[in-house]
């Protein structure tokens, strides 16, 4: 058995008011909790050190640059990583990255037991639009704030075993577990924020929602034969609110946890990494059962096209 005991750290709303230092305090405090329940790696939610700010619509740029994180770790954040070497634990995050050459992404990091970042993936599928639209309930402008990520889907060798990153839309997608599946990925770590009501179709609420969560990340999990770690920033940021949900699901697509609150909640199951092995040697064999030969649609074209 190869054994990574795995938390996922919902967090509560992050409201606009919040500084970095303040929820870097919520942070510590569940990975406190992580180390006190035995965790070898903690997963905190997509954009964990600010309120999810896609839903506003902003011209200036500088007050959008302020949303970003121009290096990681940086002051703000350091203690999170002192804090996550002494414990000896692994880490994902989520946040907002402004690289050196002015390039915005929808970020996650992974770090080893000595806090070293040994990973990053910038978000691909990046959902919402670019300008401000009137006949929504509400704007989701990652479109405008972020650039799709230009890394692909990596894997890392880390504790042990082979672990990928997501980041929110990406785990609605099944070519994003298939790239990592393709690699021998064993356990995707993934955060999200997403809303509570589905801003063009406001008869698609929270528990709609949560029902398409399970069932992406779940089906995720099952047709790669991985575990998969998602993770929610959840509850009423600012009057937005967003679902919690967040759950750990192992590699026959069954949850083993999943978060009862909206707020900053804790969930720590022990995954076994060589439980991915016989999904991997008999239904999901790939070596053995694709046929690369007719997929090629899936590269060569983006919109659907119907026959004549």
């Amino acid at each position: 058995m190869r054994v990574i005991n795995v938390a996922a750290a919902q967090m509560g709303p992050v409201q606009r008011a919040d500084s970095r230092e303040v929820v870097v305090k919520r942070m510590l405090a569940l990975m406190d909790e992580a180390k006190a329940k035995g965790a070898d790696l903690i997963v905190y939610p997509e954009l964990a050190l600010t309120t999810f700010f896609p839903r506003w619509y902003m011209e200036d740029q500088a007050e959008v640059d302020g949303w970003f994180e121009r290096e990681m770790p940086n002051a703000a954040v350091q203690p999170l990583f002192d804090r996550a070497r002494q414990h000896q634990m692994a880490m994902s995050c989520g946040y907002a990255e402004l690289t050196p050459d002015g390039h915005h992404y929808n970020t996650a990091i992974l770090t080893d037991r000595n806090s070293n970042i040994v990973g990053k993936y910038r978000k691909v599928h990046l959902p919402g639009h670019v300008e401000y639209d009137p006949t929504r309930s509400h704007q989701h402008l990652e479109k405008r704030y972020f650039e799709p990520g230009d890394l692909g889907f990596p894997v890392w060798r880390n504790l042990g075993g082979i672990i990928g990153m997501a980041v929110c839309n990406d785990r609605r997608w099944p070519e994003t577990y298939r790239v990592m599946g393709l690699q021998g990925v064993e356990m995707v770590v993934l955060g999200y924020n997403t809303p509570s009501v589905n801003s063009q179709k406001n008869m698609e609420g929270p528990e709609q929602r949560l029902f398409h969560n399970r069932l992406s990340v779940q089906s995720g999990a099952y047709q790669n034969s991985c575990w998969v770690i998602a993770v929610a920033k959840a509850g009423v940021e600012d009057g937005h609110p967003l679902i919690g949900g967040s759950l750990i699901v192992n590699p026959d697509g069954e949850i083993v946890a999943e978060a009862k609150t909206e707020s900053d909640e804790l969930l720590v199951a022990p995954c076994d990494l060589d439980a991915t092995k016989f999904g991997k040697e008999t239904i999901f064999d790939f070596a053995r059962h694709r046929r690369i030969e007719h997929y090629g649609l899936i590269t060569s074209r983006t919109g659907a096209i119907p026959p004549e």
